[in-house]
This record gives C-alpha cells, structure tokens and sequence, in this order.
C-alpha cells in the first residue's frame, strides 16, 4: 500500500520541481515586477491571464464573473461574453480560489507574499518584485504545475494498470522525463489551455482502458468518464477533435469485434451527455454541436442501431467493416456540413483549409497565418530521430508490432467463426488494440502539425510500458526476470534521456523587454482610460493585460468574425493604400495603431513574410511597397506618430 501511494506522490512532486525550476531559469521569474510578469506571458497566455486579473481585482467575485461575461474590451465596440468564447472556466476557478485563499490568510493574519526592491542596473529604475502565492501571477503559475505534477501521478497509475505491473508505470514516468522537451511545453508556457486540459485526457484515457477491460460497465465508472470528459473540453477548444479521434478508434475496435456493441453505446452515451453539459456551461457555444466529433457521435450511434438490421449477416465478413467505415466517415462529414449550414457556423472552417493546405497547397491569409508558424507546419524530422536516442520509438514498435501479430490472428478467428474460447482471448486484448489505433490517430495528428506531438509522445510512453505486460511477452519472461530486462532498457535510455534533462536544466535566462514596458507605461500616461487601440495580436494582448485600454483584435483565432477584424488590421502590413486601410480601421473604431516594423520584414521561412502573405490575398497591390515602410519612414498625413522606440511606432488615427 506504502509503494501504491509512494510512488505517486514522489513522482508528483517531482515533475512539479522539474517544470517550476526550469520556469525559473529561464525567466527568473520569481524577481520580475508585476508589469514585466504579465508581459512574459506572450500572446494567448496574456489574454487568458487578463481574466483571471479582471475577477480578482473587482470587487468581488461575482463583479468580476459579470465583467468577463460582458466584456467590452476584448473587441471593441462589441460585447462579448468571453466565457462562451475563450474557454475560460480554469480562470474562474483559479479566481475563486485565489480570493478565498487571501481572504483567509488575511483573516488568520498570514502574510502571502514577500516584496522587495531589485535593482536592475544599465540604467534602468529599480522594480518591486513579490514572491509567495499573495502575488498573483505567482499563484496562477503555481496552481498550474501543480495540476501538471498530479499528471505525472495519473502517468504512473496508467503505465501500471495498462501494463499489469508497477514496473510498466516506472517506464511511463522515465520514458516522460527522458523525452521531457517532446512531450510537454507548459513549463515554458503555463497558460496555455492544454496546461489546464491535458491532465484530464489522461485520467479520461485511463477510464477508457478500465471499462474496456471489465466486463459488465457500472455506473460509476460511466459517470466519471462523462465528468472527465467535461473537464477535458471546457479549458480547450481544441478537445473536440482529440476525442474524435477516440471514438473513431473505439468504433474500429467495435467493427472489428474486440467490445460489443453495447458496450461501445455506452461509452458514446457518457459523450453525448458530456457534450451537452458543455454546450450549455460555454452558453450555447455553437463550434460543440457543429464539430465533427458530435456528428460522429451522432452517425456512430446510427450503425450501432441500423447496421444489424440492415446488414444481416450474422458473420463479421471483411465487406461489413468495409461499408461501416466507410458510412462513418461520409456519414459524419455529411452531417457536420449541414449541421454548420444550418446554424450558419464557420468558426472552424479554418481547420479544413489548414488540412488541404497540408495535401493541396491551398493558401490564403487566415491558412497562412497558421501555417507559417513553426508549431503548425509539418512534424520535423529530427522528432522521431530523438524519439529513437532514447530508445522510446525502438521500444514502442516492437510493443505495436506484437500488437498487430496478434490483432490480425484474432481478426482471422473472428472471420472463421472461432470457438468461445478463442473469443474470450480475443476480447480480452480489447483495450491494446484501442492503444495501438490512438498511436496511429496520434501519429497522423503530429505528422500533419508539429504542435500536436504533445499527444504522440506521451502516448508513446504509456506504450512503452507494455514492455512489461506478462499478456504480450509472458514468453519472454519465461525466460529472463522481467526486472533485469526492465532496468536495462532503462539503463540504456538513460544514457540519451539524462543528457536531455541536463540540456534542459542548463537553460538559464532573465526575462526582460524593455521596448515593450517603455510603450505599455507610455500607453498608460498618454492616453484616456477608453482609448482604443489595433496591430499585432500578441502585443494587443499585453496592451489589454496591462493597460486595461480596450482592444480590436485579440489572438484566440478560432472565431470567424475575429479573424475577419484581424485581417483588417493586418492590412497595414499589405500594399494597400495608407487612405484605404485608415478607412477600414476608422470603421472599426481604433483611435490608435502599434506597427512593429519587425513583422514587416521578418521571414520565418520563404513566402510568410506579412506582405508576402499578403500577395496571396491581394495580388492586384503585388509589387508595391509595402504600407508598413512607408508607415515606418513617414506616416503623414493618414496618420500622426506620437510614439516611438526601437520595435514599436505608436500611430494616432485621425477621424475623416
């Protein structure tokens, strides 16, 4: 009992302490002013964050609850409740804690926080920085690598059941550690939403393996499912498509006989339900019920229903899988197409213009905006070459290729109408065949964008623990002591992983951009409290976050009338004329413009500079210099320069 709790607990508090130090290295964090804090939370991170300081700077909570649900700042002049837009139900959470957490300590007389001067020296005036979890940054980033180490803990209770042995949990967790870079980016970037969502895929994918491996569902563990789910989907629009993914692989395994069809309902019933009580918890958000993954929910259910009165056949023939499948995937794209004309939704029409960017080249600006980031484009190569150092992709293909062997023996059972016995095996692997279909889904995730390698490896790490399942390689443990085969695979990952957590640990940095902080004091000095300002989404996030000024465009990408605003104010990139983009940008109510005359001329790579990506939007300005030059040597008489420093020019807008 000592080792079942134990192990937990220190692998827990080690990944806590791992993620936290290299936080700190890389940003010293711990002596940052405030100002300097929320401006290292770049882009999305610093407009997630601003919420959470929104709820606990109003007067209470519900004040601050109200505030965010009728919102005027994200995208002035409209109101928008940001909690059916952003996914923001962790802000509210971590609010609520943290005012309820310093009304005690306040009560009890407890102080929360240390404050001190730093000198900053070249020059620069001294700062107040705050250490303890009074400060609120503080808190937030602490509340978030503590959910990240209670991960670790899921990590290592998954390894263990998957695998039958404590030994596959200790794999899980070294194979983590060793490909630590692979497998997660919150401790370089706490606010993202998969710091909040991803602990629940696993915990939910954890469910998944148990009530695929019992063979009578109780209600209990349905209801846990749904619970997880929800807890899944709330933080993290992109959760839909994971569990599309799932669900697919869940139908595979039903079509092909591993669970019963019954069994399979069930699981789509804790979905659907789950589904539901976050279309009503986001107020209605319409991007849930119009996805692909509630469609398919939907047309999976169907055949579940129709299949066996329509196909006959009391045999499992090849044709019947053939014809299942294959209504599954036109059944669902059919739905979700009509399901979004319906509704009048094209929120995540991006999603399939990125897909046929991958497969047909197709381009144009909101594509290109996604694609022309790194973590967007196409997995790199050296991915599975550090895969293979640490020997997890080795271990994992000869985990899948027994998986396989087996599958296709048991499937040619299934075929010749094998004897009970011979079933009984066959469903008992189940659960491994729904593993082996996820790493596949996985796979073609990260291949097609790199961002999503945060799926692969850590699923590859559960894999690995079935290195020591008894049900694949009892054979082989015949014949040597599973721990000394263990420990020596470890050994021999070691050599690589300790040389990746060094590289890791090494990492040393301080945070700081003094550009930025010289434009966000001048904001808050030389213009009203209503001052309305336009340019480049990670800087307007800061601007919101620190100035409270209100904003037209914002990062969160995913809705179809922002990236219609953001393509507007990205015009001052393109060959426009300077009188036609005043026009527009008058139109959406900026009183000022922030040009960055680095996204002027940077290129991450050929053709996504922003007037390159501008071409392909307006080839009839192909040719002409560029408005942002122009705007950078001489903004008259469109527009009044009133501030500028090295990366930021500040443009005043002047009415018509």
């Amino acid at each position: 009992m000592a080792s079942i709790v134990g192990f937990p607990s220190c692998f827990c508090r080690d990944k806590k302490w791992h993620i936290t130090t290299l936080f700190e290295n890389d940003r010293h964090f711990s002596h940052l002013s405030t100002l300097e804090r929320e401006m290292a939370f770049r882009t999305e991170m610093g407009l997630y964050y601003s919420y959470f300081k929104i709820i606990i700077e109003a007067p209470s909570f519900w004040n601050g609850v109200w505030a965010i649900m009728n919102d005027r700042l994200t995208e002035y002049p409209l109101v928008i409740n940001t909690l059916q837009r952003f996914n923001l139900y962790p802000e509210v959470v971590l609010a609520s804690w943290y005012r309820i957490y310093t009304a005690v300590m306040d009560f009890l007389g407890v102080p929360t926080k240390m404050c001190w001067t730093v000198n900053r020296g070249k020059g620069l005036s001294p700062v107040e920085s705050c250490e303890g979890l009074g400060d609120p940054a503080s808190f937030y980033v602490a509340m978030i690598f503590l959910l990240n180490g209670l991960m670790m803990s899921l990590f290592f209770i998954y390894g263990t059941y998957l695998s039958g042995s404590r030994l596959g949990g200790l794999v899980t967790v070294a194979c983590f550690f060793f490909n630590h870079g692979e497998c997660t980016r919150v401790m370089w970037t706490p606010p993202l939403r998969e710091s909040f969502s991803y602990p629940f895929l696993v915990l939910q994918m954890l469910l998944v393996t148990y009530i695929l491996r019992i063979p009578n569902i109780n209600t209990g563990s349905l209801i846990a499912l749904c619970v997880s789910n929800i807890f899944f989907m709330l933080p993290w629009q992109f959760a839909q498509f994971v569990l599309l993914t799932q669900i697919a692989s869940l139908f595979a395994v039903c079509i092909m006989g591993y669970i019963d069809s019954c069994k399979l309902q069930k699981i789509l019933a804790a979905h659907m339900v789950a589904l539901l009580v976050c279309f009503i918890l986001m107020f209605g958000n319409s991007m849930l019920l119009t996805s692909y993954y509630a469609a398919s929910l939907v047309i999976i259910w169907g055949i579940l229903e129709l299949s066996p009165k329509v196909l006959k056949s009391s045999r499992r023939e090849v044709y019947v899988w053939v014809i299942e499948g294959c209504a599954w995937l036109f059944g669902t794209i059919t739905l979700k197409s009509l399901t979004s004309l319906v509704f009048g939704i094209a929120d995540d029409a991006h999603i399939g213009n990125i897909l046929k960017s991958k497969f047909i080249g197709y381009k144009d600006f909101d594509t290109l905006m996604y694609t022309c980031a790194a973590e967007f484009d196409f997995m790199e190569k050296e991915t599975p070459v550090r895969y293979a150092k640490t020997l997890l992709l080795p271990v994992v293909l000869v985990v899948l290729g027994v998986i396989i062997k087996r599958a296709i023996k048991h499937v040619t059972w299934s075929l010749s109408q094998a004897g009970q016995c011979e079933r009984e095996e066959r469903f008992n692997q189940g659960e491994l065949v729904y593993h082996a279909l996820q790493l596949l889904a996985y796979s073609v995730l990260a291949v097609l964008i790199m961002r999503l390698k945060l799926f692969l490896t850590p699923h590859l790490c559960v894999m690995a623990s079935l290195v020591c399942s008894k049900q694949l390689f009892g054979w082989l443990f015949c014949k040597i002591q599973p721990k000394t085969l263990v420990f020596a695979i470890l050994a021999l990952m070691a050599i690589e992983g300790s040389a990746n957590l060094q590289t890791q640990w090494n990492i040393m940095g301080e945070f700081s951009n003094l550009p930025q902080e010289e434009l966000l004091e001048w904001i808050k000095v030389n213009t009203r409290q209503d001052a309305v300002f336009a340019g480049a989404m990670p800087t307007m996030a800061s601007v919101k976050l620190s100035t409270l000024r209100p904003i037209v465009n914002h990062p969160h990408y995913e809705d179809a009338g922002l990236r219609a605003r953001t393509k507007v104010v990205y015009s001052m990139y393109s060959r426009k004329p300077a009188k036609d983009v005043k026009r527009e940008l008058i139109k959406l109510g900026a009183n000022y413009y922030i040009l960055e005359e680095s996204l002027c001329v940077s290129r991450k790579k050929p053709g996504c500079s922003m007037p390159e990506i501008w071409d392909v939007e307006d080839p009839a300005n192909s040719g002409r210099v560029p408005l942002c030059t122009l705007m950078s040597k001489d903004s008259r008489p469109y527009f009044f320069t009133v501030f500028e420093n090295s990366n930021y020019r500040v443009l005043k807008i002047p009415k018509e």
